[in-house]
């Protein structure tokens, strides 16, 4: 399927994706739990080239919830080593292509080797353009918008904003995402139907897709049957 941007229409500026699915995509291939986390960061590879040959300029992905560190202990080992594989495998390719990394969550929370990789993504790639890859890491939205709180409490005891200041744009620079766009098209893979604790204050007038569809299976296809869903939308913000 072409990628044309005449047949597409208006590309999403910014596109947000909860990657949901890779232990049900094992289950169902009688393989075990990990086969299904690799094939799933496999398709992350594929939807930042996908995003970025379409002109999309923002792409976050939730990768790591606050909520991930109740599984069990070998998973979450697996998908710390597996995420600090990602990394320095693609790293290289990414900063060649013009990609910046950001990412969002308490990433002092990571293991120190996958920390410090990610780390080095972020540093190494803060100078790029062309697509913003915005990894949310260890994040939870609520805990997001609690930390923005206790920020703003602590510059108005410095005396450092006023009271009248504070409002709904300008309550955004306390977010993790505050240097970005509100996202225009949120997609959620596996058939939940549900935020679980994503970007509860940046998706307040974006437009959701869901599909049944398991994250290892989302490909080109897919991602332009969510666009041109978005394309059919009348986004109204309220009116």
């Amino acid at each position: 399927m072409s990628l044309d941007k005449e047949l597409l229409g208006i590309i999403p500026q910014h596109i947000a994706v909860i990657m949901d699915g890779n232990r049900r995509w094992a289950r169902q291939k009688n393989m075990p739990t990990k086969m299904g986390h690799r094939e799933g960061a496999l398709r992350v590879t594929d939807l930042v080239k996908n995003c970025a040959d379409l002109g999309v300029k923002y792409l976050t992905v939730y990768a790591f919830s606050t909520e991930n560190w109740k599984r069990d202990k070998k998973e979450i080992d697996y998908l710390m080593n597996l995420l600090m594989e990602f990394v320095v495998k693609e790293l290289n390719n990414l900063h060649k292509n013009d990609v910046k990394i950001t990412i969002m969550g308490n990433i002092e929370d990571l293991p120190e080797k996958t920390r410090k990789e990610v780390e080095h993504s972020v540093e190494l790639t803060k100078n790029n353009k062309t697509l913003h890859l915005n990894i949310a890491l260890s994040y939870g939205s609520r805990n997001e918008i609690i930390r923005g709180i206790k920020n703003i409490i602590k510059e108005y005891e410095n005396n450092k904003i006023n009271i009248d200041e504070i409002n709904e744009e300008s309550f955004k620079k306390y977010l993790f995402t505050k240097d970005m766009p509100d996202p225009d098209l949120l997609i959620r893979t596996s058939g939940e139907l549900r935020l679980s604790n994503f970007l509860l204050y940046q998706l307040a007038y974006t437009e959701f897709y869901f599909t049944d569809t398991l994250w290892p299976d989302f490909n080109k296809a897919e991602l332009i049957k969510a666009i041109k869903s978005f394309q059919h939308r009348k986004r109204r913000y309220g009116n």
